[in-house]
């Protein structure tokens, strides 16, 4: 088995694009096929918006230290900024999720 480079690593860590296949590609078989395998693959949406909860927190508390600690507030922004990036993450995930589970599908 091949090793993967650790960037390769982090990114399969932290994003899941490449867990799922374009469903919108194809003829309607294929897509079909892509949407269903993309169904499948759904309950690990879970496991990306704890991981980005957790790195938001993290960070959040990161430069909360830094802030109250150090009195730094322009070296906080640099823990502040990615903690705060994890909302929108998350919520993009919850809204493929919700729509991986409820969604009929292509027609």
């Amino acid at each position: 088995m091949q090793e993967l480079a650790f960037r390769t690593l982090l990114y399969r860590y932290l994003f899941f694009g490449w867990l799922f296949r374009d469903a919108s590609q194809g003829n309607r078989a294929e897509r079909a096929l892509a949407w269903h395998f993309n169904k499948a693959r759904a309950h690990w949406l879970r496991t990306y918006m704890l991981r980005w909860i957790w790195c938001g927190v993290i960070f959040y508390g990161l430069g909360s230290v830094v802030e109250l600690m150090l009195c730094a507030p322009a070296l906080s922004a640099l823990f502040y900024v990615p903690g705060v990036l994890s909302v929108p993450v998350n919520v993009v995930i919850v809204v493929l999720w919700i729509g991986l589970k409820t969604l009929p599908g292509p027609l």
